[in-house]
């Protein structure tokens, strides 16, 4: 029996599964439905693949998990996440429906429909016997993906540097399905400026104005962002000043820096820390940095994406696209540490983080397949 055949013959029991897990609340910062989620995922891995999972303690937010199959001593990384950015009670306002193939609900995908995913393509690769002796495979799930990773970040770090290969279970480019190849790294800056504080009437040149100051920094930073490059930067945040007639002595601004490789990362850094104010009189002080680098394609991840597609067109009829994004996802810790990295191998469907978001059901037994077969060949 093929892999797909086989996971076709399951879809049933995993849509029982979705709407399990899609009904129980799992916010990123609410510890107690975290850990409730996370033995739920536990539970189900051993229970369908036969393999161990073991809770990592975690005392701020769910425990992450560690969920192995097979003892091999070449490691394959699966990453995934189970929190969402519902918060609690969203699953019991509006619960798992589906309607016209397709199935909704809060976290349905993203991502839990691509935890699910993974642990049938496991699952068929334990029951078919297909997991190939030499090769053990680890599916992390963590609690706080979606607040960027503060507590799992090393943990993907140290697996990802054991590994031979990642897989990352975030949802493919929509509409066409296509894989990831790169992600974008992340920056964010915050920028505070102090000026001198004068009465707008009476003392107007004895004020040096912060908003001023910060207006011009503004200006020279939304200038360096360059599309053909893959750099931009934007001021998401402006504050200052405590009334029109006062000249501000403060003001501050939150900044956004998307870049598409290391390289371009570290001169946005410099870039920053070199910043000065042009009013004398003014002081500027920045802080922040790079927070998710960039996950850059690279011979081996295009590689992994050649037999992604091959192992598509010849064996599932699927006619692979591969992409990139300027969101971030684990899968930037992962390619960081050299690991080679192939992103977007969870569940087809639309609208992430929004009441619309939804999974197709029929498209889940091929991406399940392909899944499996990547883990089998790599």
């Amino acid at each position: 029996m093929s892999i797909h055949s086989y996971l076709q013959q399951h879809h049933q029991h995993l849509i029982q599964l979705l709407e399990a897990c899609v009904n129980m609340d799992s916010p990123s910062r609410d510890k107690e439905a975290g850990d409730r989620m996370a033995e739920w995922f536990a539970r189900r891995f051993e229970e369908l693949t036969g393999g161990r999972a073991e809770r990592i303690p975690n005392s701020v937010y769910g425990d992450q998990v560690r969920c192995v199959l097979g003892s091999g001593s070449r490691q394959v990384l699966l990453i995934g996440h189970y929190d969402t950015v519902w918060p609690q009670g969203e699953a019991a306002r509006r619960p798992f429906f589906i309607r016209e193939g397709k199935a909704y609900g809060p976290g349905v995908y993203d991502m839990k429909a691509g935890v699910l995913q993974a642990m049938f393509a496991l699952r068929a690769l334990a029951e078919l016997n297909r997991l190939p002796a030499d090769k053990q495979v680890v599916l992390l799930l963590n609690s706080d993906e979606e607040i960027g990773s503060p507590t799992s970040r090393a943990l993907v770090e140290r697996e990802a540097s054991r590994s031979l290969a990642g897989f990352v279970l975030e949802p493919p480019m929509e509409p066409d399905g296509a894989l990831k190849t790169w992600r974008k790294g992340s920056a964010h800056f915050t920028l505070r400026v102090h000026g001198v504080s004068a009465h707008a009437g009476v003392d107007h040149d004895k004020g040096v104005s912060a908003i001023e100051e910060l207006s011009r920094l503004v200006q020279y930073l939304h200038g360096l962002t360059d599309y053909a490059s893959g750099t931009t930067v934007n001021v998401g945040l402006v504050k200052g000043g405590i009334g029109s007639n006062v000249v501000a002595d403060y003001a501050e601004a939150e900044v956004d820096v998307r870049v598409r490789t290391l390289e371009e990362a570290r001169r946005i850094e410099r870039l920053f820390a070199g910043l000065t104010p042009s009013l004398s009189g003014a002081r500027l002080t920045v802080s922040g940095g790079i927070r998710r680098p960039p996950m850059e394609r690279t011979e081996q991840v295009a590689a992994l994406f050649a037999l992604a597609r091959k192992i598509g067109a010849e064996e599932l009829g699927m006619a692979l696209q591969e992409s990139g994004t300027g969101g971030v996802s684990d899968g930037n810790f992962a390619a960081a540490c050299g690991l080679p990295t192939l992103d977007g191998l969870g569940a087809k469907g639309g609208f992430a983080h929004s009441p619309e978001e939804f999974v197709e059901l029929d498209e889940i037994p091929r991406r399940a397949a392909l899944l499996a077969r990547l883990i089998e060949e790599v």
